[in-house]
């Protein structure tokens, strides 16, 4: 289904359990889920609490694999290698804890990955003396190409792995992942693609991108129950990977390892389906395009105000779009939490704000229960914190 039944914008609020007085412009962060949705996800914890053991024991394997047909060809996965995780961040230490790196190996990402997989990367290279790589792309960005020219510059003999996002985090540029997979491929080194906010924001097709390992989060754009996210090996990746959490069904293969980690509540996980469904009643792709048509309208209306500039050229955004904030504020992550909790405190905006490049950037995400007036407001609300902040840069 791709056409809505009713208006987007706040009248979309009540189906959610979102406050009614705040200006939610951070979908990203947690995704937020429908009210019927998580109706349908307590009919699952009913039934693993009617009968637990045989739940757990019999019926929750297969329940998996379920939802696992429905989940791969909505982003172009193969279900045989598609396993369920927790989130991203779990699909990513399980992969990476996999792998078995040697002293001088070489791990290359750039400086827009998110931190939580930062902390990964460089705790598996601190085990080892393997070198972790962070190559800078600089904001804004001129030219998506030059980032993917920073990067195989970093590719030398003893690199191993590139880590990239598919949509960054803290920036919302989609990066082109067909060519740096390609490219990386090309020259013997694997990729992992996190592509953490991708399902649901854009149309990722995770076969032909083609990387060594995609792990994606349910949870966020795609609107299922927190705690939904997936972990797609390439087709031609012989690689063996287990969870982190090693079980009952170690050395069984990818699926019945996954499938099997411990006592767990999955009803994230078997709602999925369900979620997919409700993300095509609200529009499906008309819904994303709409997303992705209001945030860059009202990026580019807040950097008009506000006398800066997006993060990227329109086409390098999804439905996230990064401003600048104006200089004065010293752009450090102290400085960036401070005048996020002011956009908060003050004006009930709940947004985003990052160091990246030596400047503070504001992110705004834009889903279905958003309208143009929540970006009418942002860049007075950000103006008002920087001129009464006692944290100002000082000249």
């Amino acid at each position: 289904m791709n056409a809505p039944a009713f208006p987007y914008g706040h009248s979309l609020k009540p189906m959610f359990h979102l406050r009614s007085d705040m200006i939610y412009l951070n979908h990203g962060a947690y995704g937020a889920t429908l009210r019927d949705v998580l109706d349908y996800q307590r009919g699952w914890v009913e039934r693993m609490e009617a009968q637990p053991a045989r739940f757990f024991m019999k019926d929750l394997p297969g329940l998996i694999r379920q939802a696992v047909e429905v989940l791969a060809p909505e982003v172009g996965a193969d279900p045989v290698k598609t396993v369920m995780v927790e989130n991203a961040t779990s699909g990513v230490n399980a992969i990476l804890r996999s792998l078995n790196f040697q002293p001088g190996d070489r791990i290359v990402t750039t400086d827009h990955v998110y931190n939580a997989v930062r902390n990964i990367l460089r705790y598996v290279v601190d085990r080892v003396g393997a070198e972790f790589v962070e190559v800078p792309v600089a904001m804004p960005l001129a030219d998506p190409g030059s980032m993917v020219e920073r990067i195989l510059r970093e590719c030398n003999s003893r690199t191993r792995l590139v880590v990239v996002d598919h949509i960054a985090s803290p920036s919302g540029i989609v990066f082109p992942v067909d060519e740096i997979v390609r490219l990386c491929q090309s020259k013997g080194i694997q990729v992992l693609v996190d592509g953490s906010h991708a399902p649901g924001m854009i149309e990722p097709d995770i076969g032909r991108v083609g990387a060594d390992w995609y792990v994606g989060n349910c949870h966020k754009w795609m609107g299922a129950p927190k705690g939904a996210a997936f972990i797609a090996v390439g087709p031609a990746n012989e690689t063996e990977i287990h969870p982190s959490i090693i079980s009952h069904a170690y050395g069984k293969g990818l699926v019945d390892e996954f499938a099997k980690i411990g006592t767990r509540d999955a009803s994230a996980w078997l709602s999925v389906p369900f979620a997919i469904e409700a993300h095509g009643r609200l529009g499906g792709r008309a819904m994303r395009a709409r997303n992705r048509q209001l945030a860059i309208a009202g990026g580019r209306a807040v950097a008009g105000e506000l006398g800066t500039e997006m993060g990227a050229p329109e086409s390098c955004f999804g439905a996230m779009t990064t401003v600048r904030i104006p200089a004065g504020i010293k752009a450090d992550h102290e400085a960036a939490a401070k005048l996020r909790e002011a956009l908060w405190s003050d004006h009930r905006i709940d947004a985003i704000v990052a160091p990246i490049s030596g400047a503070l950037w504001v992110r705004l995400c834009a889903y279905a229960y958003n309208q143009d007036s929540d970006f009418s407001s942002v860049a007075g609300a950000i103006r008002d914190a920087v001129k009464t902040a006692g944290w100002r840069e000082r000249s």
